[in-house]
């Protein structure tokens, strides 16, 4: 597992209406100052398939104390480290994302912003990426590969394994990560709210700090599908999904006066965090959704013929570390996105 790192806390308490813990000093800490007041294993009975409002909290908890969530991973075991492509063909969606929580946290208000700092992360050692027949219409270019793809992934405490001795630098972060909505009844974890959810930003790594929208009293948090790492886009469906442990502290900020979620953070801003030589390939086209498949598109034909990679590979890649990036909006009739790869994650020639 990964040893936690260093990671640092957010003045909060000083500059952000935070209510901490009364034994919780708002200054500056690392992960390894932090304690754990309580533990959520990944068993039954703490995990749940959707966001309800009438799910009774597993946990509640004072503002400033500390939870680690033991997560599944998003098929929920349905893939593993010795599965095959037909494993990942024949998943199930039905249910999807397996959620640690919910976590009810005292004086949380609608109105309210629940303040989640990610304190640490720890993988398993494995994951996965892959995308499935075309014919289920998931990710951004289903018509493009009939059959399905898989990569299961070798992970250290710095890189991912792929193939022809490319490696993915690790960044971890939850896929998902919510409150409850206040509307009742069960409601689908595939897309992101206006409480969270599955949203895959991948800057949301240790040392950062969400802001989640408070609209039922107790927030009634969750988390899970956890990455490994992932391009901005997680365009074939999947980032580098795997089992974990997140770690974070709760606090609130009391009429909070936004509607969506909010987020400092560090980054990553590119998929290894720096600034270095990339490769990048433009789409244009009067619509945005169209420009990204483009873009997508011939990165692929990219690493097809310049790097060795099958295509399948090369959309398997695409999503793990290639970055999508709003590049021009206000050029009517047309608009460009374009898809940036590291030169760094290639092994040298």
């Amino acid at each position: 597992m990964l040893t936690p790192g260093s990671v640092p806390f957010s003045r909060l308490a000083a500059t952000r209406g935070f209510i901490a813990h009364p034994c919780v000093e708002p200054v500056v800490m690392t992960s390894a100052n932090y304690e754990v007041d309580h533990e959520l294993s990944d068993a039954g009975e703490n995990v749940h398939n959707a966001w309800d409002n009438a799910i009774d909290p597993v946990l509640t908890v004072e503002p400033g104390e500390v939870v680690r969530f033991e997560c599944r991973d998003a098929l929920d075991g349905q893939v593993g480290p010795d599965s095959g492509v037909e494993d990942l063909a024949n998943a199930s969606f039905d249910p999807v994302h397996p959620l640690t929580g919910p976590v009810a946290v005292e004086g949380a208000e609608p109105g309210d912003a629940l303040v989640v700092e990610l304190l640490d992360f720890e993988h398993k050692g494995w994951g996965f990426t892959g995308f499935m027949p075309g014919e289920m219409g998931l990710g951004l270019l289903p018509e493009e590969f009939e059959e399905a793809g898989l990569h299961v992934w070798e992970i250290d405490d710095e890189v991912a394994q792929f193939v022809n001795g490319i490696e993915i630098p690790i960044d971890m972060f939850p896929g998902t990560i919510g409150n409850a909505p206040a509307e009742p009844g069960e409601h689908d974890t595939l897309p992101p709210r206006d409480v969270g959810g599955n949203m895959d930003v991948k800057q949301m790594t240790a040392g950062s700090t969400v802001y989640l929208p408070v609209e039922v009293e107790g927030a009634l948090f969750s988390t899970g599908d956890c990455h490994v790492a992932q391009g901005d886009g997680e365009v074939c469906v999947t980032g580098i999904e795997a089992p974990m442990f997140v770690t974070v502290r709760f606090g609130l900020k009391k009429d909070a006066g936004f509607d969506q979620p909010r987020l400092e953070t560090t980054g990553p801003f590119t998929a290894t965090d720096e600034d270095e030589p990339m490769y990048g390939t433009t789409g244009i086209s009067d619509d945005l959704m169209e420009a990204a498949r483009k873009a997508v598109l011939h990165m692929i034909d990219h690493l097809e013929r310049e790097r060795d990679l099958t295509r399948g590979e090369a959309y398997i890649l695409c999503s793990a570390a290639v970055d999508l990036k709003l590049s021009e909006v206000v050029d009517a009739p047309n608009w460009i996105v374009t898809a940036y790869v590291p030169e760094s994650i290639f092994p040298e020639s």
